[in-house]
């Protein structure tokens, strides 16, 4: 891999190292590289920024050196899609990329593999995002299995309800992933304690009902979602769906225990190109002040 920052390898400058410690047991999520992440943010009372690319736009080696260019600019976890024809949850700029990735011959397997390559690379927890299809068609266990091999440390299932996500928590877990699922401002209070009990690692909140992509505005009880899910579980809690913003991310930061930001990051990458590594580096790094400004002005986690 080219491009990539020399600070990669031994951790982002003001970020501890985890990268380099070797993975959890089998079965044991709760040691976790994002276990250990959160606890050293809420130690040192930071917040996560967590920012999202769409793996293979424009390529799979841009995404890996878009990844490290992440990290170096204060990224604590990264999440990377899985490119999908029926993204359901996505709004357009996130399908766009999807579709520029699956029409460049993206798959799953490709995914995995470019995480392998970029894991020596980077210090941060990696984020699987892949609707079900996908990882069914690949298979439950070898997914687990390759996914863990590969130096992928969590997975979030937009399309798969606790309900029914037991064989994969099963197949991941058996070889150290956490299975993040999601919970949303729709969610009975039954159903918050559903998620929070199926998911390890971190609850995913969306932030609002709707698909992904930029906001004029935040929602207006983003404070009340974090507070309902957090009356169910001890597991961060980070929020997602149409943040784009330093502002909206300091907000976020406040209440929550992470930022996820995605439409944002993925419309720079639509926009340069493969030049986007200094503009995402810029926005990501501001992004880093707003979440750092929101921690210190939210209560103590």
């Amino acid at each position: 891999m080219s491009g990539a920052p020399e600070v990669v390898g031994d951790g982002v400058a003001g970020h501890g190292r985890e990268g380099t410690t070797p993975r959890a047991g089998a079965g044991a999520p709760a040691g976790s590289r994002i276990a250990r992440t959160f606890a050293r943010l809420r130690a040192g009372g930071r917040r996560a920024l967590m920012p999202f690319l769409m793996a293979g736009d424009p390529s799979l080696a841009d995404t890996a050196r878009f990844l490290v260019h992440l990290a170096a600019a204060g990224a604590d976890l990264l999440e990377i899609g899985v490119p999908f024809s029926d993204p359901i949850a996505d709004g357009p700029t996130n399908q766009r990329a999807a579709q520029r990735a699956l029409a460049a011959g993206v798959r799953l397997r490709d995914v995995l593999a470019m995480v392998a390559d970029v894991r020596p690379h980077l210090a941060q927890p990696l984020v699987i995002l892949s609707y079900y299809n996908p990882v069914l068609r690949y298979g439950l266990e070898a997914f687990g299995r390759d996914a863990a091999a590969a130096g992928v440390d969590g997975v979030v299932v937009p399309d798969l309800p606790p309900d029914d996500g037991a064989p994969l928590r099963e197949a991941a877990r058996a070889h150290g992933l956490d299975v993040i699922f999601l919970a949303a401002p729709t969610s009975t209070d039954a159903r918050l304690a559903a998620v929070a009990a199926a998911s390890s690692g971190f609850v995913y909140c969306v932030s609002l009902a709707g698909v992904t992509g930029v906001r004029a505005r935040l929602a207006d009880d983003i404070d009340g979602l974090v507070a309902r899910v957090r009356r169910h579980t001890a597991l961060p809690v980070c929020v997602g769906f149409g943040v784009s913003t330093p502002e909206q991310a300091a907000a976020v930061a406040r209440v929550a225990d992470g930022v996820i930001v995605g439409s944002a990051v993925v419309a720079i990458v639509e926009r340069e190109g493969a030049q986007a590594a200094p503009a995402l580096e810029q926005f990501v790094r501001a992004l880093r002040a707003g979440v750092d400004a929101g921690a210190a002005a939210g209560a103590p986690r």
